[in-house]
């Protein structure tokens, strides 16, 4: 497998990450611009923010949990030569589901359907993690 396959899904999901920034900073700014908000009002980081505002700040920030995880495994499965066509797809896998959850939270923020987004990317990402850790464990010890 080439560095480019795996690393097109990190490259994707840190775009991902970028997008929602923009978005966030552009819902944020049309709430103030609107007097829906003032600066002083969420200066200090206050939740102080209209709703549609609050939904693309928690889309944001929730890309800095579980994808994490995701973000350690990556280096660890180049690193070790275990970075195979499995990784892969379950890589997109991963980043395909962050982008839904993503869209649902910025979009209808219909909890359900949010719910289900959230939790096949962390069954994905646990499932590479264990297929990581078995492969690792399993590998005949070099010396």
């Amino acid at each position: 497998m080439t560095v480019q396959a795996i690393l097109a899904p990190v490259f994707a999901q840190v775009l991902l990450i970028f997008v929602l920034m923009f978005w966030l900073g552009r819902v944020r700014l049309a709430e103030i611009k609107a007097g829906a908000v003032t600066a002083g009002d969420v200066s200090m980081g206050q939740r102080n923010w209209p709703p549609r505002a609050q939904q693309a700040a928690n889309a944001f920030s929730n890309q800095f949990e579980l994808p994490v995880l995701f973000f350690a495994l990556v280096p660890l499965a180049l690193y070790t030569k275990k970075a195979d066509l499995l990784c892969v797809v379950l890589a997109w896998i991963f980043v395909a589901s962050r982008a839904v959850h993503a869209g649902i939270y910025v979009t209808s923020n219909h909890v359900p359907f949010r719910f289900r987004a959230y939790t096949l990317g962390a069954l994905v990402l646990l499932a590479m993690w264990i297929v990581f850790a078995v492969r690792i464990f399993l590998a005949p010890i070099g010396i």
